[in-house]
Formats: C-alpha cells, sequence, structure tokens
C-alpha cells in the first residue's frame, strides 16, 4: 500500500510504499477514501505537539473509509476514524489501509460522502462541547465568534442561531467592539484578537477559548480583567473526546439534512505538502482532505 510517511520534524512528506497491514484482536483494517488534513496533524508534524509517533510516522488523526477486516464491524461498512492514539501515539490515517483501534471508529451514514465523514468530527465536536458542554449555552443568549469564516468558528454560529441564541461574528479586523453586551464569546483565534473582544462581554459573561492562529499569548489588564469578571473557559478536547463522541448521532443528521454545513477542500494524496501549507493560510475556509 501507499502511505505518506515523515522522516523528520518539519521534513517534506513523502509518499512510499509499505507492507499492508494484517488484522490484529482489537483492531480493524479501514480502506482510506478521506483523510483529513488538520491543525493537529500540522503540530505534531513540526514536533510541537504534547506527543508524537516514533520517526518514521504516518501522520492523520482522522479518516473515513470502507471496513476491509475486523473482529467487530461488518467488512463494507462506512465508518469514520478519529483519535485512539491514531497519528499521535502511532502511525495515522494517511494511508491506502489504515491500522486502528476499534474504538475510534464509528459508522458513516450513507447520505454523507467520505470526505464530510473525514472532516466533520473536530470541527462539530468542538463548536457543540464548547457551546453546551463548556459555556452551558442557554437559549436567547447573545453570542460573539471570532473566527466564523473556519471550520470550527462557522459551525458554533449554525449551532448556537440553532439553538435560539442571537449571534454576531467579530470582524479581526475592525474596531474592538464599545459595548459589554454580549454573553458569550466563543474564540477561535486567540493572541491579539482575543483581547480587543474580551471587553465586549458583559461582567459575568464566558469566553471559551479553542484556538490561537492569532497568536498563542494573552495579555491582560488584570485590574480592569478583575473588575470586568469574565470567566475564561479552555476547551480541552482530548479530556472531553467522551462529550464529543456522545453528541456525534446528533452531529451527523443535521450534516445529512443540511441544518449544518462545513466546507471541505480536498487534495490529491501526493499533495499532503500543499495541503500543509493551505490550512496554515489565515483566512482559509473550510477543511483539508487527501483523497486517493
Amino acid at each position: 500500500m501507499k502511505a505518506i510517511r515523515i522522516h523528520g520534524f518539519d521534513a517534506a512528506p513523502v509518499l512510499e510504499e509499505m507492507p499492508d497491514p494484517v488484522q490484529r484482536p482489537g483492531r480493524t483494517i479501514v480502506r482510506m477514501q478521506a483523510a483529513t488534513v488538520g491543525h493537529i496533524d500540522r503540530t505534531v508534524w513540526r514536533g510541537s505537539f504534547l506527543r508524537h509517533p516514533p520517526l518514521p510516522y504516518t501522520p492523520g488523526v482522522e479518516a473515513a473509509g470502507i471496513v476491509v477486516a475486523s473482529g467487530r464491524y461488518t467488512a463494507g461498512q462506512r465508518v469514520w476514524l478519529r483519535g485512539s492514539g491514531l497519528g499521535t501515539l502511532f502511525d495515522g490515517t494517511w494511508c491506502e489501509q489504515i491500522d486502528a483501534p476499534d474504538e475510534a471508529l464509528g459508522p458513516l451514514p450513507d447520505a454523507l460522502p467520505m470526505t464530510l465523514g473525514a472532516a466533520f468530527f473536530s470541527p462539530t465536536t468542538s463548536a457543540w462541547v464548547a457551546l453546551h458542554q463548556v459555556a452551558k449555552l442557554q437559549a436567547g443568549e447573545r453570542v460573539l465568534v471570532t473566527g466564523a469564516s473556519g471550520a470550527v468558528g462557522s459551525l458554533a454560529v449554525q449551532l448556537a442561531r440553532e439553538f435560539g441564541c442571537t449571534v454576531a461574528a467579530v470582524d479581526p479586523q475592525a474596531e474592538a467592539p464599545a459595548n459589554a453586551s454580549a454573553d458569550l464569546l466563543i474564540d477561535t483565534v486567540g493572541g491579539s484578537v482575543l483581547s480587543s473582544v474580551l471587553p465586549a462581554v458583559r461582567p459575568g459573561g464566558r469566553a471559551v477559548l479553542i484556538g490561537y492562529t492569532a497568536g498563542p499569548t494573552l495579555q491582560l489588564d488584570i485590574a480592569h480583567f478583575l473588575q470586568c469578571d469574565v470567566a475564561l473557559l479552555p476547551l480541552n478536547m482530548f479530556r472531553r473526546e467522551a462529550e464529543g463522541r456522545a453528541a456525534v448521532p446528533g452531529l451527523l443528521e443535521r450534516l445529512a439534512d443540511g441544518r449544518l454545513h462545513l466546507d471541505v477542500h480536498s487534495f490529491a494524496f501526493a499533495d499532503a505538502a500543499m495541503a500543509l501549507d493551505w490550512i496554515a493560510q489565515r483566512g482559509h475556509r473550510g477543511r483539508a482532505v487527501l483523497i486517493p
């Protein structure tokens, strides 16, 4: 089989021939139909993640495909894959045949294309958990979202509106909002954008911190911040993955019937380096997937 291999951190991805995997107890072999290129993949590739597989390794924490051999799933079944060490502890999904732990798989409805099945998990579950588990969103609240053109931000906007909230997207190029009127801020970009938008959250409000594409640091005037009394709530999806998985059936239903929309940009399997560059560009829309 063909697989993308990384031989050194920040080194160019290489397409190589590898032995076909052999099915083992507790694991499933999946013929990959689409594999996501995400920010976690990029962070692991650069050697900046908390953990990583031994070099050389095959990246990829998400994918969708068809079961080839399994003790739990039926051959030919459509599935999505995510987590359980894929691409972070051992070889991941950027290969023609994925050797995955059984618990990393979930059934993919026939109504959803493989590209969407590969790309949906991280942004939809992050947006859902941020709103409903971390922020404890209430119907009728006023919500601000930074990075609303991105995958997580756009889904947070859609889900909050579905819940009966008033939602506004924050333009990072505009001046900071003048009035502290928002009940909740969903921040997907961090950095100076987060600093400028925080004053728009009312005293006693909340801000959920999801990403840091605009910068990993936050400077606060502590005296002013204490007077503002806004709760800063981090989203850690590794710790909350079970909550995300519990929400998957409802999220897949919304994607299948059109209540939720997620942009997906496809790349040829050999263009993994191009996909890694594309997701690093500010303002890109949707998620990148590799097609074998």
